[in-house]
């Protein structure tokens, strides 16, 4: 298996997601100037990013199929690997009833929480354990993967419980920072920090205005006399 940057590895999956729906429309080859569109990244970078991946075809472009096979055999897509969920508040239930995990390699297989109310019940036909049982059913299931949507103060126990049972990889939606072996690979999804760089950005645009430049002093947009 060639050896994939961090910067490529960023863009496999939107590769990927492009050419799963080239190859519903029944495309079977797309040229690189194609891709670049779609990704809006320029066509010399998408030759370079499939560099190793895989060859296309002088003058026709890439093989749709064989490329989809490439960039699954590298994410490991191919091999769906069971997961676990702690917390099934909001967050917790969008992410167990969203229906396209499976095709990035991934199945949640059993949900956890403390709250009387949902436990014992079943979200997305995914059944909902106590987190006491968490522990027990990573070890029992061989499950590798714990997604952890608890609020913050919990995040880091349920980690540990996770990992004291087998885990290998966390995705973190909790607003906090884990501490893990530098083996276990985190992902940290930080919703309000997302949420405060789009509120800067669109305040800075809208401070700038349309044309992008800093209004006068003194101004605000409106003509004087209104």
């Amino acid at each position: 298996m060639p050896k994939v940057s961090a910067a490529v590895l960023s863009r496999l999956p939107h590769y990927y997601q492009i050419l799963t729906d080239l190859r519903g429309r029944g495309r079977e080859f797309v040229s690189s100037e194609h891709l670049g569109r779609l990704l809006g990244i320029d066509d010399s970078l998408v030759r370079k990013d499939l560099t190793g991946v895989v060859s296309g075809v002088q003058r026709v472009g890439y093989h749709v199929p064989t490329t989809l096979a490439r960039i699954e055999e590298i994410l490991g897509l191919a091999n769906i690997k069971d997961a676990c969920l702690a917390g099934v508040g909001s967050l917790g239930r969008a992410l167990l009833r969203y229906p396209g995990f499976e095709q990035y390699g991934m199945k949640i297989v059993a949900a956890f929480d403390n709250d009387p109310a949902v436990v014992g019940s079943q979200v997305a036909g995914i059944p909902v354990l106590g987190l006491s049982e968490l522990e027990y059913m990573i070890a029992r299931l061989k499950i590798r993967i714990g997604i952890i949507a608890v609020p913050a103060p919990a995040a880091q126990g349920v980690a540990d419980g996770m990992l004291r049972s087998g885990i290998m990889a966390i995705w973190n939606f909790a607003p906090v920072a884990l501490v893990a072996p530098p083996e276990i690979i985190v992902r940290h999804e930080n919703l309000a920090a997302g949420l405060s760089l789009i509120s800067y950005e669109l305040q800075e645009k809208m401070r700038l205005g349309p044309s992008g430049d800093t209004p006068e002093p003194g101004t605000s947009g409106e003509s004087e006399g209104d």
